[in-house]
């Protein structure tokens, strides 16, 4: 029976944070959001201490100070550096045609090739492996379908000291107990909704959900995507392997302000460099694009109000030939800010997204103008010096120069291994 493994880094940005920083091996440590709002990452220490996760900053710093909890910045770049390294390090321990990149701080492998009986000691060397080389600590799940696999990783993760954070379940009767010891919320595609409504309908774990007959699934789990659930917590692989994406369909670059924007040149800053942010990922995978979208986030005026994501306001204009340069791209976005943008309002964020994406090599012209990307290599100029020399050396003017507007990252420890003004000192 071929198995699958899920390698999942435990608390990873607060992981990255301890590589460089030894002495946090045993202290609390969180790592907070964009403009340091919310915490998105704890170490299991700060998790003891009752810190929420996705709480605001500012209503846990009192229990952080109290405690001595270090807080960082998200710190992008080195969470960015050290995903790829241990994703590399995946990849020279299996086949890398058997390893899908997940998200950021998981991936799934194929370990088809491994003999059953040598799955747990396989596993583990997969976990010191991985710390060893890249000093960030995982957890291995392994079991013979991706859910299975994702249940054995939450149990792994669970009980770090008893299961030394790998856990393989190879046969039934573990995987019967293992269901039986899992709630359905906890379950990977159970979203909140669902298991409140299984709850109701008095299927508590993920062993009588598995239970269930496949009609059902399909009648109340969302038809196709439910009936394959069921087959594989029952251990029938429904859900496989995929293709890494090489290149994206659509390209988004999003920020919330580091302070409350009331003018519209800020915003017309800001598109500009999310624009030109856009168009470097375009050039990088050899695209271009056929439509410019623009949205803007207006501040919610009542601070009496539960918080939510707010109004997006959004806009999109079709070009009339498919570009990656960044002079073709602002000027149109541009003009979407303009008709965006409200007098006395004050707006909290902004973003844009390239679509309708194309070859750079077969752009479509017209009969009376033929299109040939002409600016491709001026624009790869451009980006091999900002790529050489960092903090954008060369940019449009229309990006501006003081950026006020930038996100906040007061906490946000040195970029370790991007920069190297920023590299790690020993003395």
């Amino acid at each position: 029976m071929p198995f699958k493994a899920i390698v999942d880094c435990n608390s990873f940005y607060c992981s990255c944070e301890r590589v460089f920083r030894p002495e946090l091996a045993e202290r609390p440590v969180v790592v907070l959001s964009n403009n340091d709002g919310c915490i998105i990452s704890r170490s299991d220490e700060a998790k003891k201490l009752g810190i929420d996760m996705a709480g605001p900053y500012f209503k846990a710093k009192p229990l952080i100070e109290k405690n001595g909890v270090a807080a960082f910045s998200s710190n992008y770049n080195l969470y960015g550096d050290l995903s790829w390294r241990v994703m590399e390090t995946l990849r020279t321990l299996v086949d890398p045609s058997n390893v899908e990149v997940y998200s950021v701080d998981e991936a799934f492998l194929d370990l088809h090739d491994i003999a059953e009986r040598d799955l747990a000691p396989a596993a583990m060397n997969i976990r010191k492996t991985v710390e060893q080389w890249t000093g960030i600590s995982v957890s291995v799940g392994v079991a013979p379908t991706k859910v299975l696999a994702k249940v054995a990783n939450h149990i792994a993760k669970k009980n770090k000291k008893a299961t030394q954070c790998v856990t393989v379940l190879d046969t039934d009767d573990k995987i019967r107990t293992a269901l039986q010891n899992t709630r359905v919320g906890e379950l990977w595609g159970i979203g909140r909704a669902y298991a409140e409504k299984l709850v109701g309908w008095g299927i508590a774990d993920a062993w009588q959900l598995c239970n269930m007959p496949q009609n059902w699934a399909f009648k109340h789990l969302g038809g196709v995507v439910g009936v394959r659930l069921l087959k594989e917590l029952r251990g029938e692989a429904a859900i496989f392997l995929d293709d890494e994406l090489v290149n994206k369909k659509m390209i988004a670059t999003t920020r919330m302000f580091g302070q409350p924007v009331t003018a519209v040149a800020d915003i017309r800053e800001a598109v500009a460099t999310y624009i030109s942010r856009s168009a470097e990922k375009l050039r990088r995978q050899y695209s271009a694009a056929n439509i410019v979208s623009v949205f803007i986030v207006p501040k919610e005026q009542d601070h009496k109000v539960a918080f939510h994501h707010g109004p997006v306001v959004s806009s999109y204009t079709i070009l009339p030939n498919a570009t990656s340069s960044t002079n073709e791209l602002i000027k149109p976005a541009m003009k979407l800010v303009d008709a965006l943008f409200e007098e006395g309002k004050t707006y909290k964020k902004a973003g844009v997204m390239l679509s309708g994406l194309v070859p750079d090599s077969s752009i479509q012209g017209n009969l009376f103008n033929e299109h040939t990307n002409e600016n491709r290599h001026l624009m790869s100029m451009i980006d091999n010096i900002n790529f050489s020399m960092r903090n954008d050396v060369l940019k449009f003017a229309s990006s501006g120069t003081t950026r006020d507007w930038k996100m906040r990252q007061e906490l946000r420890s040195p970029r370790y291994t991007t920069r190297w003004e920023e590299l790690c000192e020993v003395s």
